[in-house]
């Protein structure tokens, strides 16, 4: 009897689907904790997959990868620039504690980029370049399910994050390539957590003047 032989596309989706599952499930009180499960599920496992399909899940670099993540990166640093001047968003960060010192910031800030780069071998990776055989249309499939990962963050977070994650995934789909998002994102989490931990750069009343048009509170 010949055994069933699932297609990538199939697999991919249902190992993604396990690993939500396993994630939402897996409750982490640290930093470091969260670390560990995120590498494990949103890493390892998609990496391992993709590996024994003999598909790269966005793990490239080239010329066209690195002009795609200086575009994107520039993109999104106002965003992140205005957004750390928010009351709501510098109630909220830092998740973890830390410190401006360095002694303690840099630790911080190298754990954060690890999980910028976990996240976006799952979403980015396994859910819209691993499968991009389907088309520019895989863009679209991750944005309802990072957009609900973020209902207990800041409103404006919430508010951003169905059409952030179709814009990195855009980009990433381009570039055939996760090194945007990984950099736009691992880069701009490391900066809000540092501006926050100082004086806003611009006023905050200011700010949520420019951003009044969000019908929600800042």
């Amino acid at each position: 009897m010949r055994r069933l032989r699932l297609p990538w596309v199939y697999r991919s989706f249902l190992v993604a689907a396990v690993l939500l599952v396993l994630w939402v499930n897996w409750r982490t009180d640290s930093l470091g904790q969260r670390v560990v499960r995120d590498v494990l599920l949103y890493l390892v496992v998609p990496l391992g997959l993709g590996l024994a399909h003999g598909r790269h899940l966005g793990w490239r670099v080239d010329r066209r990868a690195l002009r795609d993540t200086l575009a994107l990166s520039a993109f999104v640093l106002p965003f992140y620039l205005l957004g750390s001047t928010l009351p709501t968003v510098r109630a909220y960060y830092p998740i973890w504690t830390t410190a401006p010192e360095l002694g303690a910031f840099v630790p911080h800030a190298v754990q954060l980029f690890v999980l910028a780069l976990a996240t976006e071998t799952y979403f980015r990776g396994l859910l819209c370049v691993g499968v991009r055989d389907l088309g520019v249309g895989c863009v679209f499939i991750s944005p309802l399910v990072y957009a609900a990962l973020h209902l207990n963050k800041p409103p404006v977070e919430l508010v951003l994050s169905g059409p952030t994650d179709v814009l990195f995934g855009a980009v990433d789909y381009h570039a055939d390539s996760i090194l945007p998002s990984t950099v736009a994102h691992g880069g701009g989490l490391v900066l809000l957590d540092w501006l926050v931990l100082h004086d806003p750069l611009v006023s905050p009343e200011l700010v949520m003047g420019w951003l009044s048009w969000i019908p929600l509170p800042l």
